[in-house]
């Protein structure tokens, strides 16, 4: 995104050197100029993540109800070159093994507790994300008893949708939403207008990095951050439109 636009402004500036408005060309060649450094050198994703990621970054503590379910957002699967192997991809074993911490925690305050897998074949691999998971959490102790599969999510709208009749069939009186942290203030959004009052559980936390010289890896958390924002704002925007289903009244489930 943030890369993209860069050639686009660079672009711009470019033509409007050739059709010599060089004023113009100067200010969006300084733009561009500008928002690379901020980027590559890391202001820009740390600033952004910082705030997106302000409300849980100190964890609070958990409170465990009778009835509870851990909802497990998924973050996409792999298929293995030279085996053919389907595998959580490297960002989801933060949140597997989050969640199977927050299960154990559970089962030793002696509570009823329930984990839900929530995540389809996005990719097309053949596997869903809810069965994949659902294999490392088992290795990681979690009772096959215990876990609940929504395999059909193509999107966090979608994990939000239809987690809401698993949790209701259940009876959960107590959910807790785990996903990397950047990620938990769109899913809390989501869970919400279905009527899902899930407090969030950050599996992990990410910056960018203070440097003298543009990193990609700066770019490349300047983007995650961004694809957050943008989904944050077009929610916004649907309601506003009208365009999103009805909301859900909180407490329903």
């Amino acid at each position: 995104m943030t890369f993209n636009t860069l050639l686009i402004l660079l672009l711009l500036a470019s033509v409007l050197g050739w059709l010599h408005w060089r004023r113009c060309s100067r200010v969006l060649f300084g733009l561009a100029l500008l928002i690379g450094l901020a980027t590559g050198c890391g202001p820009l994703p740390i600033w952004l993540l910082s705030h997106l990621q302000s409300e849980v970054a100190v964890p609070a503590p958990v409170v465990w109800g009778q009835h509870n379910v851990i909802v497990l957002l998924g973050a996409g699967t792999v298929r293995v070159i030279g085996t053919g192997a389907v595998e959580a991809s490297f960002f989801a074993y933060g949140r597997i093994s989050k969640t199977a911490m927050l299960y154990h925690a559970c089962r030793q305050a002696e509570r009823d507790c329930k984990v839900e897998v929530s995540g389809g074949d996005a990719r097309g691999l053949g596997q869903s994300e809810a069965a994949i998971y659902a294999g490392d959490l088992q290795r990681l102790g979690v009772d096959p008893a215990d876990l609940l599969l929504e395999p059909r999510s193509l999107n966090t709208w979608q994990n939000a949708q239809f987690s809401g009749p698993l949790l209701k069939a259940y009876g959960a009186d107590r959910v807790l939403l785990v996903s990397s942290g950047f990620h938990l203030r769109r899913g809390e959004l989501y869970f919400s207008h279905f009527g899902i009052h899930a407090p969030p559980v950050r599996a992990d936390y990410v910056s960018g990095i203070a440097s003298w010289l543009p990193l990609s890896y700066n770019f490349t958390m300047a983007d995650m951050a961004l694809h957050e924002y943008a989904g944050i704002a077009r929610y916004h925007w649907y309601n506003a439109m009208g365009w999103n289903v009805q909301a859900t009244r909180a407490g329903a489930l």
